[in-house]
């Protein structure tokens, strides 16, 4: 039986049955277009992600402390671990022992409730120093940053995100206005610019001068230059420069903290690209775990495809008599209902890449719940998708070809 005859039998075959045709497409439909829509929406989380970290800029390192330091700090009860302070910070600004780093930022964290009047809200606190916002790459829409001044002094003002300030104020400037933190009165200098669909998102949060938020927030004690930080982010002089002043930042902090030769570090230092592979890491195993999701869908399609081919093979058992009997072979029975069952399974991989092609291009740029969903379509998924639904396909048709094949050609004639 040659190709164009064995096409045509099949079309025929299956063009006999409409509904149950169209339904078993509809499974396959729903496989293949739930696979490319939804790695569409893992794969454009990914790329979105890693654009974001991106922003921050390339030449942004940031020290933390150890993950055992971590540990006992929070678990301790203490929001701050102790293992790096305010002189480590200022010993990264030496222009002599790390050439290659152009701005040092240390910050440390506080919790509690904002509130003016009766409206409140809980925040998360930074205290920060004047080169916090430039690290960040964070700019000022009203007023003015915090200040050296105000750090030296332990000056109780305040930047508020751009959510928090409309929580509290709606619309209004809120600079020079009176706000209470914890219990404790604030003047208000300044508003961060939104910066919605950014990670590490800081609309929602409060930044004090670091001294203020050591001890007034966290009620320390000590000198300056011993308080404890949670974070230092520095920005290397230029992207090229990064690896060396990672090197640098790790050298005079193991020389601070008197760590021997075999000592590991207790702290940590991570750049931007180190971010961005950990993520990337999460979001390809998150891509893949959606991917299977949907592949579900399509190995049940395919089963509903062998069973509809076994139905099929039933209701033909007098025609695979009568085929056999004029003289057809096994080989010809076998490969007209493995054609049939690829047909399908191809036809329904065609609509169901148009359909899912479709949803996440539409889909591109929808929100929910406040948050933009971004797709990114990729052809080798679509082909890939359609690869596998005619593998399916393939799979589950030969049972039953291979059972229509095997029919005694006599008993198949007597078949009613």
């Amino acid at each position: 039986m040659n190709a164009r005859l064995l096409l045509a039998t099949a079309l025929t075959s299956v063009g006999a049955n409409k509904l149950r045709a169209s339904l078993t497409l509809l499974g396959i439909v729903i496989g293949v277009s739930s696979v490319i829509a939804m790695m569409a929406v893992g794969r454009g989380a990914q790329v979105s992600v890693t654009a974001r970290i991106s922003d921050l800029g390339t030449e942004l390192i940031t020290v933390r402390p150890g993950a055992d330091a971590l540990r006992f700090a929070f678990f301790g009860g203490g929001g701050n671990s102790d293992v790096l302070s305010l002189e480590d910070a200022f010993a990264l600004r030496d222009d002599v022992f790390t050439p290659d780093v152009k701005l040092v930022a240390p910050e440390n964290s506080f919790s509690g409730s904002a509130s003016v009047g009766s409206e409140n809200t809980f925040v998360n606190g930074l205290g920060v120093t004047a080169e916090y916002l430039e690290s960040r790459n964070l700019t000022i829409v009203w007023g003015r940053n915090i200040s050296n001044v105000d750090v030296e002094n332990i000056s109780l003002v305040a930047v508020l995100g751009s959510e928090t300030s409309e929580t509290l104020y709606g619309q209004r400037n809120p600079v020079g206005s009176k706000i209470k933190i914890s219990g404790r009165e604030f003047t208000v200098i300044g508003v961060i610019e939104s910066q919605q669909g950014t990670i590490s998102n800081p609309d929602s949060s409060i930044f004090v001068p670091i001294t203020t938020a050591h001890y007034r927030m966290n009620n320390g004690k000590g000198r300056v230059a011993s308080i404890s930080v949670s974070s230092i982010s520095v920005l290397a002089s230029s992207e090229a420069t990064v690896d060396d002043a990672r090197l640098d930042i790790s050298t005079v902090l193991r020389l601070r903290h008197e760590l021997g030769e075999d000592d590991d570090d207790d702290f940590q230092i991570i750049t931007q690209q180190d971010t961005i592979e950990t993520l990337e890491g999460t979001e390809g195993t998150f891509v893949i775990l959606l991917g299977a999701i949907a592949g579900i869908s399509l190995l049940v399609g395919g089963i509903g495809v062998m069973n509809i081919m076994l139905v099929s093979v039933t209701e033909r058992t007098r025609e695979i008599g009568i085929r056999r009997a004029v003289g057809a072979k096994r080989r010809d029975i076998l490969l007209q209902f493995v054609t049939e069952a690829v047909l399908m399974t191809f036809a329904g991989g065609i609509l169901g890449v148009m359909l899912g092609w479709a949803i996440a291009y539409f889909g591109n740029g929808a929100t929910v719940d406040g948050d933009i969903i971004e797709t990114v379509i990729e052809t080798h998924i679509a082909v890939i998708a359609l690869c596998v639904s005619v593998a399916v396909g393939l799979f589950f048709g030969i049972y039953p070809a291979v059972r229509a094949a095997s029919l005694n050609p006599i008993e198949a004639l007597r078949h009613e």
